[in-house]
């Protein structure tokens, strides 16, 4: 099984014709399924294509140096039971 790191991924998003500095962190296992999700996450969030978002930089953060509040919950947890 994958160790699951911390991402922080920042960018920009086109919003009304103006470029915009995004910043999301999210827990995962690999960079690729951390872009997609970001792709996913703004382009349903804020009814952009991919065409309108652009990655600038993903890098494996500390728990420490996270900034959001409910990543810095979501590390503290042993384990989460998801049901359909």
């Amino acid at each position: 099984m994958s160790q699951v790191k911390l991402f922080r991924v920042e960018g920009l998003m086109k919003i009304k014709n103006t470029w915009q500095k995004f910043t999301i962190e999210l827990p995962g296992t690999k960079i690729s399924e951390i872009i997609d999700r970001v792709y996913t996450w703004l382009g349903s969030r804020h009814k952009l294509s991919r065409l309108n978002i652009r990655i600038l930089n993903v890098k494996v953060i500390k728990p420490e140096e996270a900034k959001k509040k409910d990543v810095i919950q979501l590390l503290t947890l042993d384990r989460i039971i998801r049901f359909w």
